[in-house]
Parts: C-alpha cells; structure tokens; sequence
C-alpha cells in the first residue's frame, strides 16, 4: 500500500451500520490515523519490542515528529492528553499521546502518521530502521469540528 494510502487507523465519523435493534449511533470521531507504510512498520516493530504507542513531540528533539516507544518506556503525565487509538491489524492497539499545550494549536486539525526515509535525530524506535515516522495534518471539515464541540464557520458571526 503507498505511503499516502490511510488506513483504518482508528474510528472515524460516520455511522456504524444497523444492527438487529435498528441504527447505530455515530460512530466517534478519529483525530488521528495511519498510513499503510507506517501500519508496516508497526507491526514490524511490535514483533521485537511489544505493544506499542506514540508521543507527539513538542519540539525537542526532532522538530515536532511522532515518537515511538514500547508501551512503558515513555512515561505521560498531567500535562498530556490522549488523542487517540490506532487499530492496526495484528498488533495491540496503539495509543497516541500529546502534551496539553501543544493540543491547544492542534486541536483543529487531524493527524496522520506516515512514514518516509531518512533517520530522526529523536529517540523513536524506528530510527534503527533508517525510516522516520512524520504528521501529515489536515484541517478537520465542519462536521467534525461540530461533533467534537469545536467551533465551526456556521457558528462564527
């Protein structure tokens, strides 16, 4: 699959479908996804170095690039939040983390971690791998921003 391909990274908007006691509820919206180069190489690296999950850096480091850690070794805290789930099939589900503040400007817009050559100078797992994973970010439409209570154009006089 091409690295721009995404992925079922996690639940995205929409409704589920029907089921024998009529409509679902809609579905939560997804803040965050994957490609299918990235899926690749987290199933590659859950196999040596178990569940995983992300951090989305702040700026040390490695500018502002999604870090990788086996579940455990990064440590969140008060100050981060939970942005999301990946569902990436055969591995355990992939949580990604963001700090507070950094969420304050971002919270407008859905992520999607990629992967592309080159190595990090951060301390993500895949550098080994000569690969980086990387954000590509989009602005969430109108009808995501509604459902997660976000202010939209229809609502700005």
């Amino acid at each position: 699959m091409p690295s721009d391909s995404v992925v079922a990274g996690s639940v995205v908007a929409g409704s589920a479908p029907a089921g024998p006691a009529g409509p679902a509820a809609p579905a939560p919206i997804s803040r965050v996804d994957v490609t299918g180069a990235a899926a690749d190489m987290l199933r590659h690296l859950a196999a040596t170095n178990g569940p995983l999950m992300f951090h989305q850096s702040g700026g040390c480091c490695d500018g502002s690039s999604p870090m990788c850690y086996p579940v455990g070794m990064f440590r969140t805290g008060g100050s981060d939040i939970h942005i999301g789930t990946l569902a990436v099939d055969g591995i355990d589900p992939v949580e990604v983390y963001m700090s507070r503040s950094q969420f304050e400007y971002w919270k407008y817009t859905h992520l999607t971690i990629d992967l592309v050559d080159g190595r990090g100078s951060g301390f993500s797992i895949e550098a080994p791998e000569g690969k980086r994973f990387l954000i590509r970010s989009r602005m969430l439409d109108d009808g995501e921003l509604a459902a997660l209570g976000l202010v939209t154009r229809d609502t700005v006089s």
